[in-house]
């Protein structure tokens, strides 16, 4: 029989013990997701309703508030949740959820600004091209793309330090051992 022992959830520091100012946390933090719901809320229903906003950069923009969306709703209703019923722990798998999807996300996120940094480059440098540059099909080929290439460098290391983390948490035996280097 080995000797063996695993991590079946992490406890998180509370911002405060104080019992009232966690709960002033938990109404900020209330005020800032909702804010956050009801902006990229209006941004989805208007972009999408409007027929005169069906261009490559609000395309762009639609798919860049359904990001923040996912963004802030990985973490922030499990930090809620803590504050208001003064618990401290999260189970691993709720770690290593959280982990992947804001890794994931931000990553995304980064692709699109700069899918959107080349869209606004070619609307102002090269406008007769524009059109054929950028049309609907080129859009809907991007975003996905820039999503894939997300996904691409989170799992072949393009940043290694990331990576080693994720492979810790996700309990990779191989990188258990691995130390970090300081750049």
């Amino acid at each position: 029989m080995c000797n063996s022992s695993s991590i079946t959830e992490f406890l998180l520091l509370a911002f405060t013990e104080t019992r009232e100012l966690q709960l002033l946390h938990f109404v900020l933090f209330l005020g800032i997701y909702l804010a956050a719901l009801l902006g990229n809320g209006l941004i989805l229903t208007y972009v999408a309703c409007d027929h005169r906003l069906h261009t490559p950069m609000y395309f762009f923009l639609l798919n860049l508030a359904v990001n923040d969306l996912g963004c802030i709703s990985t973490t922030l209703p499990k930090a809620m949740t803590n504050l208001l019923w003064d618990t401290k722990a999260i189970p691993y798998s709720g770690c290593v959820a959280q982990l992947f999807l804001i890794i994931f996300l931000n990553l995304a996120e980064l692709s699109l600004l700069t899918v959107m940094a080349y869209d606004r480059y070619i609307a102002i440098c090269q406008p007769l091209h524009y059109g054929s540059l950028l049309g609907s099909r080129a859009c809907s080929l991007q975003t996905p793309l820039s999503d894939m290439s997300c996904y691409f460098a989170f799992w072949s290391g393009g940043d290694s330090k990331v990576v080693a983390v994720g492979d810790v948490l996700a309990g990779n035996p191989k990188a258990a051992g691995m130390a970090l280097e300081r750049r």
